[in-house]
């Protein structure tokens, strides 16, 4: 194990690995951009564009300048995938292993999407189908309830980490008043955001309706659906794209 571990190490460590992961967080960092700028849209105009990863990335689909991006966005996702999968097995902390290998699965599934949106095939399809499957049995509504407090406590840990500025531990140095700011509210309102995502997988749960178990896009239509929704879906919106601004300043300082 510790010759693997030390592998892993060094090819993390690699010159053209650590570019890559840098890469990658610039990708993120374009992706919430866009995902801010659809969201703005539903806020403001009640814009039919899904306000998720594929309805962000199939805004660029239109042009060359835009596919070309989307080239770039797959090819910076596979390498953040493929970094972080050299940290799960560099890590000693079985903590830090862990997070740093859901985080590659993350990665590559966007990366996945990315490709999918730049062939044209789109990235969606099949998740209510999942969901429906689930909620026939006792077991899967239960499945799908933990799963949707999962999400809710990994966006209460993003509203911590954005409060305490924790992220600046992932930094190997500090990036600055501005990117910090904007650190605190992306991570915030990313937060806010991935509640409202388990909170409908666990309605859906309760409610055995497959309809409501949605992803980021029916979230933040049912925030626009509330009283003072489109004042409270653009701060989010707003606070999603400060976090593509600090993702930007990530793609400089990130501790790789």
């Amino acid at each position: 194990m510790t010759g693997i571990r030390s592998a892993a190490s060094q090819a993390g460590n690699n010159p053209l690995v650590e570019r890559g992961a840098r890469l990658g967080y610039a990708a993120s960092g374009l992706l919430h951009l866009l995902i801010a700028w659809v969201a703005l849209q539903v806020a403001w105009t009640g814009s039919g564009q899904s306000a998720d990863q594929n309805g962000a990335l199939q805004t660029l689909a239109g042009s060359g300048v835009g596919r070309a991006l989307l080239w770039v966005t797959v090819v910076g996702f596979v390498a953040l995938g493929l970094w972080q999968i050299t940290e799960a097995f560099a890590r000693r902390d079985t903590g830090d292993r862990v997070k740093a290998a859901a985080k590659a699965v993350i990665d590559l599934v966007l990366a996945w999407t990315a490709l999918s949106v730049v062939r044209g095939s789109g990235g969606s399809g099949g998740g209510e189908g999942v969901t429906a499957t689930l909620m026939s049995s006792t077991g899967g509504r239960v499945l799908l309830a933990a799963v949707g407090l999962g999400v809710v406590a990994v966006g209460a840990y993003h509203v911590v980490k954005g409060w305490t500025r924790r992220f600046l531990e992932d930094l190997r140095e500090n990036p600055g008043r501005w990117p910090v700011v904007a650190g605190r509210i992306g991570y915030i309102a990313k937060g806010l955001a991935l509640a409202v995502v388990g909170g409908l997988l666990v309605l859906a749960a309760v409610r055995s309706n497959p309809g409501q178990a949605q992803g980021l896009d029916a979230a933040l239509r049912t925030v626009a659906a509330l009283p003072l929704g489109t004042a409270l879906l653009t701060a989010i919106a707003l606070g999603l794209a400060a976090f593509g601004v600090y993702s930007f300043a990530r793609a400089r300082h990130a501790r790789v």
